[in-house]
């Protein structure tokens, strides 16, 4: 679908501070504070900013891979229906028209409900439905959204189409079409808030999304959209915000606080950069921080060049949470001043369902449900990752070896045809099971979480060793003979699971009482120690080969093929195609944990 920015030009004027979007419409009279005799008092005004980020699909407290309501230790709850409730509260407590509701990304990916409108029942179709996501957005009423990352992994047409069904705007000032460079979508949102007896308030929410789909999308982007810093566009749309006559400025960021990038120096901005747009850039009031999967209810940041605090919510991912931004503001020498701000959650656990929104989607849910409930094959034994981020697993090896056959085929009768076919996986989850007996849809895509796609690129010995030593710096360092607690013994510095990568095809130990960067022992393919010129083709998901992860030599590896068929599907194609899943098909011991050459299990 072309890059036209017609939905954000008809919403739009055209001002001497840049594109505005004209969003706002006015909201009955607020009571400014009462006057007492004899002396004035200055007016006051409440607002409450609400947020909600990476939503991944979650409409309902429902987990597709279990066919259950979803339940986990900690007691959360999930879904927008339960945050419509919320939300629902907040504004009979506030007054409706004295609220505003944002989200910061991640909507459409992340369960079996927006797999299946991408793909199997596409909203890019003629005449084809209205995504869930905007059906439910729509009904709690959002302001406007920013973009997230996940939002572009089904393609630019896709977005588009879910960005059609939308009543709000999504925003994202930095990202910008690749030729121009000006904004392709909206940069922001303004409303304006009547306020008795006094000039109105003017909020302006900008919006932000993540450096780093220039990476993990850019098979879909390259060439068609640019993805500049956060702190770069901030800098440069606050300031006009400002002059536009914004008394409040709220940024919606996809983009965590931290600081730190997980595409290392590939890209010169920051991944996670909330923190530092809060302390570089003046003239913003509050932040909704997306992305990172964390809770946190506030973080103040000092800006560096006004000395004023910016508050900072992230509201915990998949609808378990609520951010609230309660602003106080005054009306002194001639406009208004944000007196104070203080955030605030709530939590999704503590209410029920909106009847509303379980009717409008009841039929989608339903829908869904009954998809993934198809049964593909059969298993001759249960398989599950339970030990898998430290022991080589069958149910990983099954990931492993569809990727293998798929690119083998794919390349049969090219020049690359007669070498090796290696491949990636990765143990995403710590809980994924595919029982004895029937084999369902649900079972498989709890085995693939993500939407990833196959990539095939051409690797040397030399370069697949650095990737492998790379991939065991997941391991913390354990010395010979002491004792071992497989929950310390990965994610050394952080590393999440889906950042230590399995290799097939190799034979190898790693060895966990050595320095990072020397733990790789015995090397070998075929039982013949791995020459560093040799040549293989390496089946890695699209994320991998984009540089997710930063793993050495992958991304600018020559690519010899690649397709827009998740690795999910191509799991179940495979399973339906055998018909039975045994472990004698796929499986094979490729690598082990040791401590100076002794078995660690």
């Amino acid at each position: 679908m072309p890059l036209n920015r017609r939905k954000f030009l008809s919403r739009s004027a055209v001002t001497g501070a840049g594109v505005a979007l004209a969003g706002a419409v006015a909201a009955p009279a607020a009571e400014a504070a009462p006057a007492h005799k004899g002396r004035r008092r200055p007016k006051r005004y409440a607002l409450t900013v609400l947020g909600t980020t990476d939503l991944h699909g979650h409409v309902f407290n429902w987990d597709y891979f279990k066919d259950a309501e979803y339940t986990d230790s900690a007691g959360n709850a999930q879904g927008l229906s339960r945050v419509s409730t919320l939300v629902k509260q907040v504004r009979e407590e506030k007054g409706r028209h004295n609220t505003l509701l944002l989200d910061a990304g991640d909507t459409i990916q992340g369960t079996p409900l927006t797999y299946y409108y991408a793909k199997v029942d596409p909203i890019t179709a003629e005449g084809g439905p209205v995504h869930p996501m905007a059906q439910a957005m729509n009904a709690i009423g959002y302001d406007a959204v920013a973009l997230g990352n996940h939002e572009f992994n089904y393609g630019i047409e896709t977005l588009r189409k879910f960005e059609e069904q939308c009543d709000f705007p999504l925003l994202g000032a930095n990202a910008v079409d690749a030729k121009t460079l000006k904004p392709a979508f909206p940069p922001y949102f303004m409303k304006t808030f009547r306020v008795k007896g006094a000039p109105p308030v003017k909020v302006a929410v900008l919006g932000l999304t993540n450096p780093g789909i220039a990476i993990w999308d850019k098979a879909y982007v390259q060439g068609k959209l640019a993805f500049p810093g956060l702190e770069e566009q901030a800098a440069k749309w606050v300031p006009k915000l400002r002059s536009m006559g914004a008394d409040v400025v709220v940024v919606s960021a996809h983009s965590g606080s931290s600081g730190t990038s997980s595409y290392g120096d590939q890209l010169p901005y920051v991944e996670n950069a909330a923190a530092e747009v809060a302390r570089l850039v003046p003239g913003i009031d509050a932040i909704l921080v997306g992305h990172a999967h964390q809770e946190i209810a506030e973080l103040k940041v000092v800006n560096e060049k006004t000395g004023k605090t910016v508050v900072l919510s992230e509201p915990l991912c998949y609808a378990e949470r609520l951010t609230l931004f309660d602003f106080e503001l005054v009306f002194e020498r001639g406009r208004w001043h944000v007196e104070s701000v203080k955030a605030s959650l709530r939590d999704s656990s503590t209410v029920e369902d909106d009847p509303e929104i379980t009717r409008l989607l009841a039929d989608e849910h339903a829908q869904v449900v009954a998809y993934v409930n198809q049964v593909v094959g059969t298993a001759t034994e249960t398989l599950t990752t339970v030990e898998a981020r430290y022991k080589d697993a069958p149910i990983v090896d099954l990931i492993t070896k569809v990727q293998e056959d798929v690119v083998t085929r794919a390349l049969a009768g090219t020049e690359f045809a007669s070498l090796p076919v290696l491949a990636q996986a990765s143990p995403f989850s710590r809980t994924s099971q595919i029982p004895a007996g029937e084999v369902t849809i649900r079972d498989l895509s709890s085995l693939y979480v993500y939407d990833n796609t196959l990539v095939a690129k051409l690797m040397t010995g030399a370069q697949l060793r650095a990737y492998l030593e790379y991939s065991a710096e997941y391991y913390v360092r354990t010395a010979a003979g002491a004792p071992v607690d497989v929950e310390e013994l990965t994610n050394a510095n952080g590393r999440p699971d889906y950042n230590y990568d399995y290799v097939s095809g190799l034979t190898y130990e790693i060895d966990i009482a050595q320095a990072p960067g020397s733990r790789i022992k015995n090397l070998a393919h075929g039982g013949v120690p791995l020459a560093d010129d040799a040549r293989f083709v390496l089946a890695v998901n699209n994320y991998r080969a984009n540089g997710g992860g930063a793993f050495p030599h992958v991304a600018s590896a020559r690519e010899l093929w690649s397709e827009s068929t998740e690795i999910r599907t191509r799991i179940a194609e495979w399973v339906t195609e055998k018909g039975v899943l045994d472990p004698k098909d796929f499986a094979s011991v490729d690598w082990r944990l040791t401590r100076d050459g002794t078995p660690v299990f």
